[in-house]
């Protein structure tokens, strides 16, 4: 039987410490964060990224093979506890479990930025968003240090509130350098059905180490969708949102010279096209 979940406003997070807690007595706390993202995003990227599937389920065996079968059970009920935290309304959830776990001295001091500022930055951004869908079907937003996702999360937020149907009308390329990172962003984005890539790399050495899709991406046709822009006569670059990162204090947009596509627009392109490609043998 799982813990009853406490009531009241903090409780689904106060109930996941407290299961990540419990199956700590015989691992390090900040490992049994990093498996459970882990093991999460491998277990939502394999129903739906085929070319992926074999390698990612010998790395989650690997991982879960570490566990007695009751910590194994506890990683399922935290996700379930986490589906539910995410209906209770838009949140970083997975940043704001991570501060209050005071993880950040094993991760080198980092730390994610607040929700409400990320909100408040996304409606800055966001001003002209359904004046560009309605011209061009879509937007695309690339975020190049992305943390647990709040940036964009915040972003889906605003355009829900804008009755806006961001499942449908936003694509996004998220990057993070940290791979526990990569997997919480990939994880909150899948369960929010927001479509898109999120790489693990380096963005200012523009390197790609692995990338997931999330299943909005997978089930929405966005290979294509993206395909059929990158071999358009002309991409304009223009209608681009600007690049927001949680490492700044106010949106700014990131400059590029006029015939060189943005770094995570480049990768973008190529992951779809190597998708293509894979998908193309089954």
């Amino acid at each position: 039987m799982g813990k009853k979940l406490p009531i009241g406003p903090g409780a689904h997070c106060k109930a996941m410490a407290g299961l990540l807690r419990d199956n700590a007595r015989r691992h390090r706390l900040h490992k049994v964060f990093a498996d459970f993202c882990e093991m999460s995003a491998i277990a939502i990227s394999n129903s739906m990224d085929r070319a992926q599937r074999e390698k990612r389920e010998a790395r989650y065996m690997e991982i879960v093979g570490q566990y007695e079968r009751e910590e194994v059970e506890r990683f399922a009920q935290l996700l379930g506890v986490l589906v539910e935290w995410l209906e209770c309304g838009f949140d970083d959830c997975l940043g704001q479990l991570f501060m209050t776990l005071e993880l950040s001295d094993h991760w080198k001091g980092q730390y994610f930025t607040p929700y409400e500022l990320a909100g408040l930055m996304a409606r800055m951004t966001l001003t002209d968003a359904r004046e560009t869908i309605e011209r061009q079907g879509f937007i695309t937003i690339n975020e190049p240090a992305c943390g647990a996702g709040a940036m964009v999360i915040a972003c889906a937020d605003a355009l829900q509130e804008e009755k806006i149907n961001y499942q449908r009308c936003i694509h996004v390329t998220a990057q993070d350098i940290d791979a526990t990172a990569v997997h919480m962003a990939y994880l909150q984005f899948s369960l929010l059905h927001i479509p898109a890539i999120v790489i693990h790399g380096n963005s200012l050495a523009v390197t790609e180490w692995a990338h997931w899709v999330t299943p909005a991406h997978v089930l929405g046709f966005w290979d294509r969708k993206l395909q059929r822009r990158e071999t358009s006569a002309s991409i304009d670059q223009a209608h681009e949102l600007p690049t927001i990162s949680e490492a700044q204090i106010e949106p700014l947009p990131f400059i590029e010279a006029d015939d060189a596509p943005a770094p995570l627009a480049v990768a973008r392109a190529a992951i779809v096209s190597q998708r293509a490609q894979q998908l193309g043998l089954f």
